[in-house]
């Protein structure tokens, strides 16, 4: 599975970092960086959580 960032509703409050920090990290100037666009099975949960806790709702899976 991919994921997908809209970087117009994305703000880096780093709530995805803090979840699954082996995918999402805020770089020093406050921007997203995708460490993987591709997840595995085993980070799937993680990044789903991820998903449902960005209060920009920035975070999707890509189709």
């Amino acid at each position: 599975m991919r994921i997908s960032v809209d970087r117009t509703k994305c703000t880096g409050l780093g709530i995805c970092e803090s979840i699954a920090p082996d995918i999402f990290e805020i770089d020093d100037s406050g921007d997203l960086v995708l460490l993987r666009e591709e997840v595995t099975a085993e980070q799937r949960a993680l990044v789903e959580q991820a998903i449902e806790g960005c209060p920009t709702f920035a975070l999707k899976w890509a189709q």
